[in-house]
């Protein structure tokens, strides 16, 4: 009696399964690559060239320029240790826009309070007001560290400590903050603000004239 060998055949179920599976993982390859290409490169691409050529100032820092030298970012404050300028809020990230931080302290932390005190006491030693006139924005950090606004209060206070320094009339250091005074955006968002960097160019250049 011949004995026959049977050959073992993959049932048609079987072999769809095998061939739904080898799409799937086509898709899903072809999805990625879509996805990698077309939002990780170009879209972050057309974005970029986009804003170059609507807002190329905002686009490449809103670097400051005077005779041609870049004096700073109209958006990230810098400290000035001379007494002839205004100083903006202290930055928990050292005015380091790759490290843009916040003290991340509670209220409630006995650290941030007694950093406040010895700074509040500082600052009115500095421009020669009672603590209790001292502005908070002078001794508190923002959110970000890198805030390169004050409140026309912030700057006023100091006005008396740079027109002393320049020998200039407080009057007129303080016409220099009203004309940098920004309003609120669309005259409804936020508050009003002095950039600190464009009124101490501008204080540069007002006594640059004289």
């Amino acid at each position: 009696m011949t004995s026959l060998t049977s050959t073992s055949i993959a049932p048609p179920a079987a072999r769809a399964d095998v061939l739904e599976d080898g799409t799937t993982v086509r898709a899903s390859l072809v999805f990625a690559g879509v996805i990698l290409l077309g939002f990780g490169f170009l879209y972050s691409l057309a974005g970029a060239g986009l804003g170059r050529v609507l807002f190329p100032h905002q686009a490449t820092g809103s670097i400051v320029t005077v005779d041609g030298k870049a004096r700073g970012s109209e958006l990230v404050p810098q400290p000035f240790g001379d007494a002839r300028y205004f100083q903006p809020r202290p930055s928990a990230a050292n005015y380091d826009p790759m490290a843009a931080a916040g003290s991340n302290m509670a209220r409630s932390n006995p650290d941030l309070r007694k950093r406040i005190d010895e700074l509040t006491q500082a600052v009115a030693t500095r421009e020669g007001i009672a603590p209790a006139q001292v502005p908070g924005e002078l001794v508190t950090q923002s959110g970000s560290g890198l805030d390169p606004h004050l409140s026309p209060l912030g700057a006023q206070v100091q006005a008396a400590r740079v027109a002393r320094a320049r020998d200039l009339d407080v009057a007129s250091v303080e016409r220099l903050i009203a004309e940098h005074t920004e309003a609120p955006q669309f005259g409804v968002l936020g508050q009003p603000r002095v950039n600190v960097l464009e009124l101490n160019l501008a204080l540069d250049g007002a006594q640059a004239t004289r």
